[in-house]
């Protein structure tokens, strides 16, 4: 059977389309499967309409959080509540395409173990977006050694590789990199990024910049090469100047003091907060790892049993 696992944030109009969708797909391939909403705390209706649609659907169940723990939560609390030999993970608002479904599944039938959903097109987005996103990309594929450019969430993965997931015992889990860190055989397939059919995207800027830098600290020590780069910059900075004020007193000429002297500490305490906001963001990571809190609090579910065809 194959486990479908929908992570839904306000997602209230799209959720009856999703599901019909994804189950017109999957019946007329003959793939057996469930679907599972996990409501990351929704302000809307989005638990209801999952809850009215695990009534009229045995195929469909829910999950909800007491609060917003973040997508990739959501979508480890799907894996746990996964029935499945294998499981998928899909965006609520179809721009992951369910009609790749039955492709992946029959890869994974072939020996699979991860099957990648590749962007072909990424879709509409913004200049600025586009580069913020090429920058993290970049980021990523230094800390992984692989290539993430074209890399998404929608995946489906095989039981051992989920198991695998969830006995990791970090706090903070990025589901896109850590698929690709646990290694096991896989393949991709290529899509291409549709435009919503209901409602609009939950993602704002700075919540995309926010999950970026959480992801991007959680699974790198990029930022932290930053600092000694920094630090590097500074010193080089530090030895012209300085070379510049003793050719200048050797030769008896005035120092101009007053300006450099403001600039240089203007530089190096730029130089010094910007390390400590580094560092200090480490060891926030850190503390939050050792206090050992879960990823994510199931406060209902609804739906039960499995689909047969």
């Amino acid at each position: 059977m194959l486990s479908v696992i929908v992570p839904a944030f306000n997602e209230e109009p799209s959720i009856d389309f999703a599901a019909g969708r994804i189950g017109d797909v999957l019946r007329k391939a003959r793939i057996r499967y469930e679907i599972i909403f996990v409501d990351d705390g929704s302000k809307d209706s989005t638990w209801e309409r999952i809850c009215a649609l695990s009534a009229a659907d045995r195929a469909v169940r829910g999950v909800s959080f007491s609060r917003n723990f973040g997508k990739d939560a959501a979508i480890m609390a799907g894996l746990e509540a996964a029935a499945g030999e294998c499981c998928a993970v899909i965006d609520c608002d179809l721009q992951h395409p369910p009609e790749k479904l039955p492709e992946m599944y029959s890869l994974w039938q072939q020996g699979f173990e991860i099957i990648n959903g590749e962007k072909r097109s990424r879709g509409k987005e913004s200049a600025l977006h586009r580069t913020a996103a090429g920058l993290f990309n970049l980021i990523m594929n230094k800390a992984l050694k692989t290539d993430m450019t074209r890399s998404s969430d929608f995946k489906l993965i095989d039981r051992r590789v989920a198991r695998a997931l969830l006995e990791m015992p970090e706090r903070r889990v990025f589901f896109r990199a850590l698929s690709a860190w646990v290694g096991y055989r896989a393949t991709s397939v290529e899509f291409d990024v549709v435009e919503r059919k209901n409602g609009s995207s939950n993602w704002s800027a700075l919540g995309l910049a926010k999950y970026a830098l959480a992801n991007v600290t959680s699974f790198s020590s990029a930022p932290m090469q930053i600092v000694t780069v920094l630090g590097l910059v500074t010193l080089v900075f530090s030895l012209v100047i300085g070379i510049q004020t003793l050719v200048k007193w050797f030769g008896g000429s005035a120092v101009p003091g007053f300006t450099t002297v403001i600039i240089l500490l203007l530089f190096i305490g730029s130089v010094l907060m910007i390390s400590l906001g580094i560092i200090g963001y480490y060891i926030a990571q850190i503390y939050a790892q050792i206090k050992g809190r879960p990823r994510y609090i199931v406060a209902r579910r609804c739906g039960g049993g499995e689909f047969d065809e």
